[in-house]
């Protein structure tokens, strides 16, 4: 079965981006190609728990197993040594991607506190957007009673646009929440 956001990328976005770029071949039309999230616990120093639990949650948060991440230098100031674990991440790709993305889009944004929209300037230069969520309790996956402490995510839409207009365009055609200037 075809995820719904996945259906309405083939029938309907494709060809309004072709309309409003003047593409000349459908592989030239942008799409989105993966979604990374990543949660960065500088607390996973002192507490190895804590980077367990994050992994579980990151898990439980998007239908794949998280993957720890090690550090890439020695800090003296933060006691991190080269090759500590202090995050996690997961990247994901295909239907898991449009079912994640439809339930951040659909559910977890809507819900999160004085919400006023996506920054729309938070684009890389290479049609890539990132934004950050303070509170990872804002997905319904998750259970209030089995959670110790309340993290903080970053989340990478990459796409396969060539500048920042045609990827914020592609992310609008997903109802993507910009603010409004």
């Amino acid at each position: 079965m075809e995820v719904q956001l996945k259906k309405i990328y083939n029938k309907n976005i494709k060809n309004d981006l072709i309309k409003h770029f003047n593409y000349k071949n459908i592989m030239m039309v942008p799409k989105i190609e993966k979604i990374i999230i990543n949660m960065g616990l500088g607390i996973a120093i002192q507490d190895k728990k804590k980077l367990d639990s994050a992994v579980n949650e990151l898990s439980t948060i998007t239908g794949q197993k998280a993957v720890k991440t090690k550090s890439k230098k020695s800090i003296a100031n933060f006691k991190l040594r080269d090759g500590m674990e202090i995050g996690c991440k997961v990247t994901l790709r295909g239907d898991r991607m449009y079912e994640f993305l439809e339930r951040l889009i659909n559910y977890s944004i809507p819900s999160i506190k004085d919400f006023r929209g996506l920054n729309p300037n938070s684009f890389d230069g290479y049609g890539n957007y990132t934004f950050g969520i303070k509170e990872h309790i804002i997905f319904p996956e998750i259970d209030y009673d089995k959670i110790e402490d309340i993290k903080g995510m970053n989340i990478t839409i990459t796409t396969t646009a060539k500048t920042d207009e045609e990827a914020k365009m592609l992310l609008e055609k997903f109802n993507f929440p910009f603010r409004k200037k």
